[in-house]
């Protein structure tokens, strides 16, 4: 039996360019398809923020005084219906805009980059340590030539 995806997407910023629910969807289906021991109805959420609620955000959870790219937060897991909540992720648009014209990226494909790495977090990966970076890097490149983007970190 597929997998099925409940996506929620929510938008508190639409500038500059954000990706549409679709693209989303895509994205985040292909970076949960390898994922061993997923229920067959898995639930997402997507939150779209600017840089002052990323910064409130990242300084309550991380730490961390700035604005990033994406916060993952962990879901409650499998409910009693069956369905697994696998968490929420909450992506600032200013900063991946940022990120993309600095790295000389489209935008499109560092938002799938970026959407790819927090679900890949969602799903237990980490790059704290080299060798955790390199094997959750060498999965998103996977995933991103599937999609048809190139290798973000060339």
């Amino acid at each position: 039996m597929p997998r099925r995806l409940e996506l929620i997407v929510t938008y508190a910023a639409r500038r500059p360019w954000v990706p549409p629910r679709a693209a989303f969807l895509r994205w985040a289906t292909a970076a949960l398809a390898g994922a061993p021991g997923r229920a067959a109805h898995s639930v997402l959420s997507i939150r779209v923020v600017g840089a002052a609620r990323s910064r409130t955000l990242n300084a309550r959870y991380r730490r961390r005084d700035r604005p990033t790219n994406v916060l993952s937060f962990e879901g409650a897991g499998t409910i009693p219906d069956g369905r697994l909540f696998v968490g929420e992720l909450v992506i600032c648009a200013p900063v991946v805009a940022r990120e993309a014209k600095m790295q000389g990226k489209m935008a499109e494909a560092h938002w799938a980059h970026i959407t790819i790495h927090g679900v890949l977090h969602l799903l237990g990966h980490d790059h704290e340590h080299s060798a955790e970076a390199r094997k959750m890097a060498a999965k998103e490149i996977q995933i991103l030539d599937r999609l048809g983007f190139s290798d973000p970190y060339a």
